[in-house]
């Protein structure tokens, strides 16, 4: 019976897992990839729409600019949704903070699916903003939930679980995108809104899961909480050495007030830890791996991958980065952080100075174009062993309950705006 109890426990933890991440970092990596599917259609609708207002046509540059701000206002509204992840973490709790987070999403999906229908174009923009927002809630709150609800001996591999979920719903929103699928020219309103099905399965199931043990001793104060929380996710197993841990540490708060993030920066304790995160957080999208997500297509196009084929190597990328995420959560307890990450950025810079040559090339061999599609994988693979992963759970592990969720909020203002300028200027450059 014990046996069964604990099994039963263990089931507890993986589901909070499952729950926080697939309305989580899986509403961030699907919303960052199914907007490449419907690219054309969507320029179109952008020409038709304008066209039917003033009689004229929108200039080709025009519309290039107006796609990339559809592109760019979603990691403009994740820059947003980093600024609220605190203050919503420390006043409403890790658990309901990611359910309130849906609101966004149910607003953004109804603005897509009628975005069509009443010929507004500015509906799609508004609704990328608003998935953008939810996207930056969860992407700082779910690896702070999941690292705080972890055992100590586990608390890597289940933070990494964070990258998990984003790689899986880039897989999902490509595979979701095909033509045969919502790809096509009449259901991408559909796709768009598709954000709302992961969105309801976090509503039904998440509430049924216990909140953050640390949240509730520390932050609440609330010590049987606390308790009845550690026990549905450890089970029959002797509490009492984490129950002094936490004691600890909510000693060593002393009952402080949450830190604010520009007082992370004034702190010459925490001065190497903030200086990490931020050089870490914007290599992390300064690399351009996120954008290679919403201009696959195009990439591939421009290295003279056969159109027809072009939808299948797209979703290759997904698959190559959940691959390399799943791999690194299974080995990051072993190998360690610094290596992952080093050993990550090094071939990222080798495949990228490959691509480039490649590209430059491809007129010259005939074989050229397929050794910058395999560059393209090999990119993603090499992000997805390091950077991918340990990037996100720094702030869980450098710094303690009081400063965690400044840490992260200044983490995620500064990835979303990295990755803002990065989408805005991406179509340009190339």
């Amino acid at each position: 019976m014990r046996a069964l109890q604990g099994l039963f426990q263990g089931w507890v933890l993986l589901l909070t897992i499952c729950a926080a991440g697939i309305g989580g970092t899986f509403q961030f990596g699907y919303n960052l990839s199914i907007i490449n599917a419907p690219t054309l259609y969507i320029q179109e609708f952008t020409n038709e729409t304008w066209q039917m207002r003033t009689g004229r046509p929108l200039p080709d540059h025009l519309v290039l600019l107006v796609w990339s701000l559809i592109v760019s206002l979603y990691p403009l509204g994740g820059l947003l949704g980093a600024l609220l992840a605190g203050p919503l973490a420390i006043t409403l709790g890790r658990k309901k903070s990611l359910l309130v987070n849906n609101i966004f999403v149910v607003a953004a999906a109804t603005l897509f699916g009628f975005s069509r229908r009443a010929g507004s174009f500015e509906m799609v923009m508004l609704g990328r903003l608003l998935v953008g927002v939810s996207a930056g809630v969860s992407m700082n709150v779910q690896p702070m939930y999941l690292g705080e609800s972890a055992p100590k001996e586990l608390r890597g591999a289940v933070a990494m679980t964070s990258a998990i979920f984003t790689a899986l719903g880039i897989v999902m929103g490509q595979v979701v995108g095909l033509r045969e699928l919502l790809g096509g020219p009449q259901a991408w309103p559909l796709l768009l809104a598709s954000c709302l099905v992961p969105g309801v399965l976090q509503l039904a199931s998440l509430p049924l899961l216990p909140e953050s043990p640390r949240y509730l001793l520390i932050d609440r104060g609330d010590s049987k909480a606390c308790l009845a929380a550690l026990q549905r996710l450890r089970g029959p197993a002797d509490l009492a050495g984490e129950l002094a841990e936490l004691e600890q540490e909510r000693a060593a708060c002393g009952g402080r007030r949450a830190r604010r993030p520009w007082e992370l920066f004034g702190d010459r304790a925490l001065r190497r830890q903030v200086a990490s995160l931020v050089v870490l957080g914007g290599a992390m999208e300064l690399c351009g791996n996120d954008a290679v997500y919403s201009y696959a297509s195009a990439m591939f196009v421009q290295a003279r991958i056969p159109p027809e084929k072009v939808q299948y190597a797209v979703i290759g990328t997904g698959g190559c980065e959940l691959l390399a995420t799943l791999v690194s959560c299974v080995v990051i307890e072993r190998v360690g952080r610094r290596v992952l990450l080093m050993g990550g950025y090094c071939l990222m810079t080798c495949w990228g100075s490959v691509f480039t040559a490649a590209l430059c090339l491809q007129s010259s061999f005939p074989w050229m174009p397929y050794l910058a599609m395999s560059c393209i994988f090999a990119f993603i693979l090499s992000f997805g062993i390091g950077p991918a992963g340990v990037t996100g759970i720094l702030a869980t592990e450098l710094f303690d309950q009081t400063a965690r969720p400044a840490a992260y909020m200044v983490c995620g203002v500064l990835m979303w705006t990295m990755l803002f300028l990065v989408g805005l200027g991406f179509p340009f450059i190339m």
